[in-house]
Formats: C-alpha cells, structure tokens, sequence
C-alpha cells in the first residue's frame, strides 16, 4: 500500500510540472490569436504566481480541514478545470481569469505534497519526487509542440493536458484511503499529531531561531533558478553571440542537469544525510557559474550550465527535507506553505529585475547575479543550521512516553532519538505524575 501511495505523489508531481512549460512552448502563437503583446505573457505569469503565494499560505488550514489526499484531487481538478478554460480562450483578459484557478491549484498541490512527504517518507523521496516534476516539465512543451503541428493548434495542448489532469484526479480519488493509513504527519487532520493541542501560529513559527533563514534561502535559491531559466539564452545570444537555435540546446541543458541531478540525488541520500547534499549542491553550482563566467567557447558555456543545473538539484528537495528535522514536525505543514511562499516570490519577482539588468546594463551579469544569489543562499542556510532547534521538548516527550511512532525526519535527527538529561528527567516527571492522577 505503501508503494501505490508513493507511486501517486510521483503522478501528481509529473502532472504538476507537466502545465508549466505550456505557456512559453504556446506563446509565440497565442500571442498572434489573442492579438496580445508579446511581454504580456509576463503578466499571466504573475498572475499564476500571485495565485500560487495565497494558496501555500492557505495549505495549512485546508490540509487540517481536508487532509492531504482530497485537497490534493481538489487542487488537480481546478488545475484541469483552468487548463480546459486556457484552450476556449479567445482574448487575453480570459487568460488572465483562467490563470487564477490555475495558480490556486498548483501552489496547494505543491505545498501539501511537500509536507506531507517531508514526513512520512525518506529523503531519497523527496528528490525523486521533484525529478517527476522535471520530467512533467519537459513533457508538456512536447505536448504542445505536437498538438500545435496538427489541426488541433494551441487549444489542443491545453485540452491533452487537461485530460490528463483528470485521469489523476480520478486515480487520486481511489487512492484515498490510502492517505488516510498515513497518520500523524503534519498538520493532518486524522492524525493524532496534533490531537488536542491548537495549531502553532504563524507569528510563533517566525519566532522559532532559523525560520527567516530558511525563508531567505527558498527565496534566493527559486531566484536564481527561475532567472537563470528565463534568461540563459539571451545570456548566450546577446552575450556571447551564439545562434538563437544553439542557445536553445545549450540553455535546456539547465533543466537537464536539474532532472537528472534530482534522480542521482535520491541514490546519494543512502551515504550522504541532507546537509551534506546542500553544501554539495552549493559547491556545484559555485563551479557551474566559475565556468560561465571564464568560459573559452560554446562547449564550456554548455558545461557550465549543466553544472549550474546539477548543483541545483539537491538544494530545493533538501530544503523542503530538512524543514520536519530543523524546526519539528508540529509546524511543518504552516512552515511548508510559508516556505512556499517566499519560493514563489522569487519566482515572481526576481526574473523582471534579471530583465531590467539584461537590458539596461549587459546579459553578461547573469552569472554575477547567480553568484550573489547563490552567496546569500548558502549564508542564510548556514546560519539557519546553527540556529535551528529541531523538534520542540513537547514533540520528543511524546516519542519517548508515550510510545508515538518515529517520522523519518525525527530518526534523521539525533537530538529526537536521545535529547538532553533535563528533556529526559521533564519527561519521567510528566509521566509519573500522569500516572499518579489516573490519566
């Protein structure tokens, strides 16, 4: 049961990716049909992302309303509800409605997911799950480039894709009770994790030593991955006068080194634990942005971005990973959401800064600007580790006393296995007076 269940977040995560590609593969001839300027498709992309931030930040109520199994076919089915509205569009103000419901849905998706494998399954998960993201990102502009060289144009993109977002909504909705077997992780509503005691605020997350950190470093990280994505080619055009077509080839292989570092990072977890990953992560990318920026010829301008994109594979996962283990899984779930968030924000925000550079300044400066990202990314995360405090004395208690079954994250960390002689003593006395009062 088990394996079905992980075999279905691994399908949601090949679905979710498979939209995000859709936009840009269909732009240049939807632009032409909506008779819409073509930096517009900028702005149904904020769009997108403003609908993605409301959403992680609103994962927590709903994963404790819902649980995680019907918010996650609830989010699939209005992602396929707004990718069958995108292929009826016939003006950009009907777009820009349709990228509503889209980005609602794939930001809870998303955070609910996260958390919810960040606490029941092994690292090794995490980074396979975002390698199937990878893989529905490269298939959906296929999808679309099919679709577009028969008679079916554009609107047929959306509508495959649409199907298949309903197919996965259908096998989600059979799996559900499945989910409901996974209990005590965070924010779940069936789980005992959180029975009887009320949820932890955001303003006391906030609070918790490390949190801003970690926020900071899923802000910088989506950054740099997202500028670099949008504007490796133009960096390769306009920078070192390779042909649009190269370029093109050379820039994918960005999204390729994230792919398959992703999958060779789920293996690298049974000798390496999570931190390790990060600092690998951060070393190999560091190199990756050494070489574009002293890079003699096209081949090394091609190597530098694949090794960009190997040392971002582990970051984001590992992140994502770390948050159950850094600061205990009783505000996972909140933490996820607002994680998300900040990721978003880079996302959002930090590519039409990039633009502004390319253009006012020079394409050149796209390494230089990785580089900064990539320095106040490994601060903050340093820092974030020193600070942390991992699972709260509450959390421990209950693993010790009360015999409650370990989540992955709590047997990564040493301090939930053994803690400190005053945990321990706090613990005994708490037990023996419950014993003492009959409870």
């Amino acid at each position: 049961m088990t394996h079905a269940l992980i075999a279905i977040i691994y399908l949601a995560f090949v679905s979710l990716g498979l939209p995000d590609g859709l936009l840009g593969a269909a732009w240049p001839a939807m632009h032409a049909d909506l008779g819409a300027a073509v930096s517009l498709a900028g702005a149904i992309s904020v769009v997108i992302c403003l609908g993605t931030i409301v959403s992680s930040l609103m994962t927590d109520t709903l994963v404790r309303r819902l649980g995680t199994g019907r918010l996650t076919a609830a989010s699939v089915a209005l992602t396929a509800v707004a990718l069958f509205g995108f292929s009826t569009c016939t003006a950009l103000w009907q777009l820009v409605l349709w990228a509503i419901p889209y980005g609602l849905g794939a930001g809870a998706v998303d955070a609910a997911l996260n958390a919810f494998v960040a606490t029941h399954y092994a690292a090794r998960h995490m980074n396979w799950l975002h390698c199937c993201w990878g893989i529905g990102a490269a298939a959906g502009p296929m999808v679309m480039s099919w679709q577009m060289s028969g008679a079916a144009g554009w609107p047929g993109g959306y509508r495959v894709v649409g199907v298949v977002q309903v197919a996965l909504v259908a096998a989600i909705a059979l799996s559900l009770p499945l989910w409901h077997d996974r209990k005590g992780g965070a924010g779940e509503k069936s789980g005992a994790h959180g029975a009887g005691r009320a949820a932890t605020t955001r303003r006391e997350l906030l609070s918790r030593p490390g949190v801003p950190q970690a926020m900071a470093g899923f802000l910088c990280y989506c950054a740099l991955e997202s500028s670099c994505g949008l504007w490796a080619s133009t960096f390769l055009v306009l920078g070192h006068g390779v042909s649009a077509q190269t370029a093109a080839l050379l820039a994918s292989l960005f999204y390729a080194g994230i792919t398959v570092g992703r999958f060779l990072s789920g293996v690298l977890t049974l000798r390496l634990d999570g931190r390790q990953l990060l600092r690998l992560g951060e070393v190999v990318m560091a190199l990756g942005i050494v070489t574009m920026l002293v890079a003699p010829g096209v081949v090394a301008l091609g190597a530098g971005l694949a090794l960009l994109g190997l040392g971002c594979a582990p970051i984001y996962p590992q992140m994502i990973q770390l948050t159950p283990k850094r600061f205990g899984a009783d505000g996972a779930q909140s933490l996820m959401g607002m994680q998300m968030a900040c990721a978003y924000v880079g996302s959002m925000a930090f590519p039409p800064l990039m633009g502004l550079v390319v253009e006012g300044v020079s394409p050149l400066l796209l390494p230089v600007v990785a580089a900064v990202l990539l320095v106040v990314m490994t601060c903050s995360l340093t820092v974030c580790d020193r600070r942390a405090t991992g699972p709260s004395p509450e959390t421990r208690c209950s693993r010790w006393c009360r015999g409650q079954p370990e989540t992955q994250a709590s047997r990564e960390a040493p301090s939930s296995r053994t803690g400190s002689a005053p945990d321990r003593d706090r613990c005994r006395s708490t037990s023996q007076s419950d014993g003492r009062s009959g409870r």
